[in-house]
């Protein structure tokens, strides 16, 4: 069955990248923070990450998280049926 719909996938992945909307992955090779580095040697900005502003690894957040383990414990507590 793909091989029926593969040459339709194909021109339109192409006339995509033709238009210039294809979007390449880039592969982050350094710790997720502000500034990322790439399989293409350079250093970029992260914008696609939830911790684009390094704060996982901020050690006040690191602190506040252990003190919060302490205080209150760790674990999901829940059931799922």
């Amino acid at each position: 069955m793909f091989t029926h719909v593969e040459p339709a996938l194909e021109r339109e992945i192409q006339s995509i990248r033709d238009a210039g909307l294809y979007k390449e992955e880039r592969i982050i090779t350094s710790p997720q923070g502000p500034v990322i580095s790439t399989t293409a040697q350079r250093e970029v900005l992260n914008f696609c990450a939830n911790n684009y502003l390094g704060l996982s690894s901020h050690p006040e957040v690191i602190e506040a998280a252990i003190e919060a383990i302490r205080t209150h414990g760790y674990g999901l507590s829940s059931v799922r049926f």
